[in-house]
């Protein structure tokens, strides 16, 4: 990102992908604080993002919210399906992304190695 226009293209484009998936059974929230940011949670974003397409998944909703409060562990990404504990990923590299995407969403199983916290309801 090099300018506040460029952010503003990847706010519509993401909006836009998001909009087809509205209503999902999996919800992926993306840590969007200013750490997050720092850490390459924009990265990890577009990376779930292009999974999600390349897979052409339906039931998944992308989110964003502000700081989740574990700053070490930035990027932080959670994983949120009904009757399921939430599951929340630490160190989330564009790789790690991809993979949570491939294992967790779509093939139900959880990333052991990057979970860094596991909430029930």
């Amino acid at each position: 990102m090099k300018s506040l226009e460029d952010l503003k293209k990847l706010r519509e484009k993401l909006q836009a992908g998001n909009a087809v998936r509205q209503g999902g059974s999996t919800q992926i929230i993306v840590g969007m604080g200013t750490c997050g940011i720092a850490a390459g949670a924009r990265e990890a974003l577009n990376a779930i993002m292009d999974e999600i397409a390349k897979r052409k998944l339906r039931d998944v909703v992308v989110r964003q919210t502000g700081c989740i409060g574990m700053c070490e562990k930035e990027p932080l990404v959670d994983v949120v399906r009904e009757g399921e504990a939430r599951i929340t990923y630490g160190h989330v590299t564009p790789e790690v992304a991809r993979k949570i995407v491939a294992e967790h969403v779509v093939n139900d199983r959880i990333v052991d190695e990057n979970v860094v916290a596991k909430l029930t309801d």
